[in-house]
């Protein structure tokens, strides 16, 4: 809905015409760095390998804060240095970071994701290396608990940063004074009833059949999480 997202496609296609570009996400969440880099590590194994991926939740952009690419696993990351791919560096072990060094004079203080990241981005797509400055040995991990909520679509349901366990048929979920059993599909559930799945990024997810999770059970972005026993 805002007109960041089409600059950003502009100033892909000036350096790499006939780019492919995929918007992964538009909806992280604000001004949190480690919640998305959550979301994320979730949305990576799904991406083919060459892929350059930008990465623009910068709260603190014209600051004093770094930049950041990292080569991980035949992909690149592009963006802040501020904890965003922290999850995906100590995921993955062996990668390498690296400053960026601007193409041109940076024309907005507020706006690196069109000035900055996505120019890079289009020069490393193109096999430019150039664009790279110094190696990082110690870029900035955030360390975000993964027992909460990182996200809520549009549904009304909740996406949250854990793994999903083993047996999972064998455990509840406590969220917001309630607790949870676990079903396979929407249609296991009676119209309205809250539960927890597998979702498809193999992240435990909270819903309702066909209602919103988020209304029922007055969860937001960042409503605590615990395991029990069924």
């Amino acid at each position: 809905t805002d007109p960041y997202v089409g600059q950003m496609h502009a100033a892909i296609q000036a350096r790499a015409p006939g780019a492919a570009i995929i918007d992964l996400h538009h909806y992280a969440p604000a001004f949190s760095p480690g919640l998305a880099g959550l979301l994320l590590e979730a949305l990576f194994p799904f991406l083919d390998r060459g892929t350059v991926v930008v990465g623009v939740v910068d709260p603190g952009v014209g600051t004093e804060r770094d930049t950041l690419a990292v080569s991980v696993a035949g992909l690149w990351l592009v963006g802040p240095d501020n904890g965003l791919f922290g999850p995906l560096i100590e995921a993955e072990g062996e990668v390498a970071c690296y400053r960026l060094e601007p193409l041109d004079e940076i024309a907005s203080a507020t706006f690196h994701g069109r000035d900055l990241f996505a120019p890079v981005g289009a020069e490393l797509l193109r096999g430019d290396r150039l664009v790279l400055g110094e190696q990082v040995p110690d870029p900035v991990r955030a360390t975000p608990e993964r027992a909460q909520v990182i996200y809520v679509d549009h549904y009304g349901n909740l996406f949250t940063g854990l793994p999903v366990p083993a047996e999972p048929e064998q455990r509840r979920l406590r969220i917001a004074d309630r607790e949870l059993a676990f079903a396979r599909t929407f249609g296991e559930v009676a119209v309205g009833e809250p539960f927890w799945y597998r979702n498809s990024l193999d992240r435990v997810e909270v819903a309702a059949r066909e209602a919103s999770a988020a209304r029922i059970l007055g969860a937001d972005l960042g409503s605590a999480l615990a395991w029990a026993e069924a």
